[in-house]
């Protein structure tokens, strides 16, 4: 009796990774709202077309699972990063924390890759934008090395700092859903590696914070 329901435990499990891979593939190819969960359904081989509805509910309940999945393995790495730390850890420190948490999860998907694309989706529109924010934005540890970060800007103006947060924010989410989509189509790129685009991520954020200020 355990055996069979161990076996549908894991058949169950297998049928919602496969989902959330597939509705994820979607999503960054042709944008949230342009996906229905019958197609979705679909694409992912069930028989039954309200598959999705049975597994998650809603389309937000499900990209807040697929945004949930990707979010722990990138809170672990930050774990790691902030213990590698020194004890005097300065801006860029902390902005490869910020970066590399990111580009190290991107870089184990393999390619094709559509994590960074579908998060770009999000990020920008409105109505999805606080499924992201209450499920990665809100961590712990990213808040650390936020805090981290602006005790070093101390010397920057409040309206500036904020201004500078939006710019870097873009800029992680705008490059590495354009260097994912690269590497899908096989397009050049100016780096060859995830890790490599993190280490031109990381020097770019690093002069916009360190910028002089127009007064």
């Amino acid at each position: 009796m355990m055996m069979a329901k161990e076996l549908r435990t894991e058949r169950v499990n297998a049928t919602r990774e496969l989902i959330m891979a597939t509705a994820e593939r979607m999503f960054a190819e042709r944008g949230v709202h342009e996906v229905s969960n019958r197609q979705i359904s679909e694409a992912a081989g069930q028989g039954n077309n309200t598959a999705v509805g049975y597994h998650f509910g809603t389309k937000s309940d499900l990209i807040r699972a697929i945004v949930r999945k990707h979010s722990e393995p990138i809170e672990a790495r930050r774990r790691e990063l902030l213990a590698e730390l020194g004890p005097n850890p300065d801006v860029r420190d902390w902005v490869t924390c910020l970066v590399r948490s990111a580009t190290d999860h991107f870089g184990s998907l393999g390619t094709p890759s559509w994590l960074a694309r579908f998060s770009a989706q999000l990020m920008y529109d409105p109505s999805l934008r606080q499924i992201q924010v209450e499920e990665s934005l809100t961590s712990p540890t990213l808040r650390q090395i936020l805090d981290g970060l602006n005790e070093c800007l101390v010397d920057l103006p409040v309206p500036v700092r904020l201004e500078r947060n939006d710019m870097a924010r873009h800029l992680i989410i705008q490059m590495t859903a354009e260097f994912e989509r690269a590497l899908a189509e096989g397009t050049p790129t100016a780096r060859a590696t995830w890790e490599e685009m993190a280490d031109g991520l990381i020097d770019g954020i690093v002069g916009l914070w360190t910028a002089p200020v127009t007064t």
